[in-house]
């Protein structure tokens, strides 16, 4: 912990402080356990008495919540999809497409960053996710290459080193993981689109490797326009096929055998 926890402002504030800025930097993320307070208490250089007040000015404002099997653990933050608002827009097939529309932009921006700002720590992180994506891609994993696909989106977003971005795009990533605005597993259900998918990641990874700024934005931003377009042929395909298998029961208004 810093040194300047002890200085200046009471102790159990400057604790909250500094665990709000583990939060907010991303190295404390939303749902992660928190030690137990003994050992918190030793590595924050506090007293228990201390933590606990720190940690319970935290939880007046929502940061950190009670764990039901024990403990603590740190607020759902930015990631839920109970809003109405975002029900609503999930539910419209024209505003996924904003939705898809903004993340191109964003994605850009998160990969332009990370090229100029990645540090060795960064580009490990990268590296094993792109490493987790050709695994599960040659096992022809659908569910395990989705997830490692959103965890290496996550880490370009980290390696920008932009907190707002992050933290923006981290509560995206929380809800594309739970299929709010598309199901990812359908993408990865197709072969030629699983190919094309990693081939994207790998330029993306590559470009940022190389310190690329322009080549990451550019792969970044193809990779989002083509999940845009492909998620649209999919969704023209299938209510095709509802309408033939409508034809065929008429409707499942008439009689026919």
């Amino acid at each position: 912990m810093p040194s300047e926890v002890n200085k200046g402002a009471p102790a159990a504030e400057t604790t909250a402080r500094h665990i709000e800025d583990l939060i907010l930097e991303g190295s404390l993320r939303p749902g992660d356990p928190l030690l137990a307070e003994r050992e918190m208490a030793l590595r924050l250089n506090v007293s228990r008495p201390t933590l606990r007040q720190g940690i319970r000015m935290l939880e007046d404002k929502g940061l950190i919540v009670a764990d039901p099997g024990g403990g603590r653990r740190v607020a759902p933050l930015a990631t839920s999809i109970t809003d109405p608002l975002v029900e609503l827009m999930a539910s419209r097939p024209e505003v996924v497409d904003d939705y898809l529309e903004l993340r191109a932009t964003l994605e850009g921006m998160a990969a332009s960053l990370a090229a100029t700002r990645a540090n060795d720590v960064d580009r490990q992180t990268l590296s094993r996710c792109m490493e987790r994506i050709d695994e599960a891609h040659d096992k022809a994993d659908p569910r395990d290459e989705a997830e490692a696909d959103v965890d290496l989106h996550v880490a370009v977003y980290e390696a920008s080193h932009n907190i707002v971005l992050l933290q923006i795009m981290r509560a995206l990533s929380g809800m594309l993981r739970k299929g709010v605005f598309h199901n990812r597993e359908k993408l990865y259900a197709r072969p030629e689109v699983r190919d094309v998918l990693r081939a994207q990641h790998r330029a993306i990874h590559d470009a940022i490797m190389a310190c690329d700024a322009p080549a990451a934005a550019r792969a970044a931003q193809d990779h989002m326009i083509y999940t845009k377009r492909v998620r649209a042929e999919i969704m023209a395909a299938e209510a095709r096929l509802e309408i033939s298998l409508r034809r065929i029961e008429g409707g499942s208004l008439t009689s026919r055998n």
